[in-house]
């Protein structure tokens, strides 16, 4: 026997498999259950990070990518009228536009880092990411609609939203406080005692 076998450890049949499974075509994964879980948790992840970036700084200074106006040129000479404030799921989905966009994503490919990347995309720019307001789509795509919705001002709405009801729970706040304070007659009552 050789004795360097002896002093390894062994190595567990589920990291083997694990290692044999990340080796295979992306073809031979099919619909598995278990990768697409991965993926959309990857993809709420993003969502949820942009979505708070949005809310906490003005939009039309953030820049997502080293190329925002690359891609901003290239998105509005190919896409002049397309509304970014409410996107219609069908200039993005249907098989007339998927063959406009296919072009458009390629030409991003190997300057965008994972350009053809599921991501998440809000229809409406005023609503966060629920159900009813998303779908996916290429990371290219959501990052040509955001720049411009961050641009063209859309995305404005979002911090502005947040910036009001932060304002109003601050306001909230504050009439607690001066209604505690009026009740009271504005003076401490610790260690008064009432009895006679």
């Amino acid at each position: 026997m050789d004795t360097a076998c002896e002093s390894e450890e062994p190595v567990s049949g589920e990291v083997v498999s694990m290692a044999h499974a990340l080796s295979l075509p992306a073809e031979s994964y099919g619909n598995d259950p278990d990768i697409e879980m991965a993926w959309a948790i990857r993809a709420m992840q993003h969502a949820e990070v942009y979505y708070k970036l949005i809310s906490s700084v003005d939009p039309q200074f953030l820049k997502l990518t080293q190329v925002d106006d690359q891609i901003y040129s290239e998105f509005r000479k190919n896409f002049e009228k397309l509304r970014v404030d409410v996107l219609d799921p069908e200039e993005l989905k249907s098989e007339s536009a998927k063959e406009k966009w296919r072009p458009f994503c390629l030409k991003f490919e190997g300057i965008v880092e994972d350009y053809n990347y599921g991501t998440l995309l809000r229809l409406d720019c005023s609503q966060g990411y629920t159900e009813e307001n998303t779908i996916f789509a290429p990371r290219i795509q959501f990052f040509a609609i955001e720049i411009a919705r961050n641009r063209e001002g859309y995305n404005k709405a979002v911090s502005i939203s947040i910036q009001d009801k932060e304002g109003e729970k601050g306001a909230d706040n504050k009439e607690e406080e001066a209604e505690k304070g009026a009740d009271s007659g504005g003076e401490k009552e610790e260690g008064v005692n009432r009895e006679k």
